[in-house]
């Protein structure tokens, strides 16, 4: 079988990873593992753990990737993105590897695309100023300038609407998440 490739996207394995989970659910099922070390102040540094895709535990991405945040000044030393822009990364990766497959997927070829985001956060909880405000972003806003020399504005709109449903990363900031935290001595 040939390889189709569409704005770098197997089409094949992309129906192939559709059909698998289908047939087996558990192949639809990630756990991703990060470990993380407090290096003073605010930094602290960070390596991807092992992974379990499908059933299969994958101990190579282990210490293969480093993440180092920060606070910007005067919180921290600024030597590092901050949690906030860390999930703005996250929600940006993740559309942008969201667009590219469903544009596959719809036979739309991208020409470019490049995202904005800002998020809003206000430390008056953290800070002990105001316990009624939520910790955390407030609000994010995503702006998508996507080119196509085969699909129309509607059709890229469609596009980004399906984006927003399918996105796991969006789809986690949109709804309650169980975060559980131990204290292990």
């Amino acid at each position: 079988m040939t390889t189709a490739l569409l704005n770098g996207v197997d089409l094949n394995a992309l129906v192939e990873a559709g059909n698998a989970g289908r047939a087996n659910r558990e192949t639809t099922k990630f756990t991703l593992s990060l470990n993380g070390s407090w290096d003073d102040g605010s930094k602290m540094t960070a390596t991807t753990g092992a992974a379990v895709m499908g059933g299969q535990r994958d101990e190579a991405r282990a210490g293969r990737f480093t993440l180092v945040s920060d606070e910007p000044v005067p919180l921290g030393t600024d030597t590092g993105a901050s949690p906030v822009e860390y999930v703005l990364q996250a929600l940006a990766s993740c559309y942008t590897v969201t667009i590219a497959m469903t544009a596959a997927q719809r036979g739309i070829e991208l020409e470019s695309v490049r995202l904005e985001l800002e998020g809003d956060v206000d430390l008056a909880a953290f800070f002990g100023v105001d316990p009624s405000v939520a910790p955390g972003i407030n609000q994010v806003r995503v702006k998508v300038h996507a080119k196509s020399p085969n699909a129309n504005h509607e059709q890229l709109q469609a596009l980004i609407s399906a984006v927003e449903q399918a996105s796991p990363i969006r789809g986690t900031l949109v709804r309650p998440v169980d975060v559980v935290t131990t204290l292990v001595n």
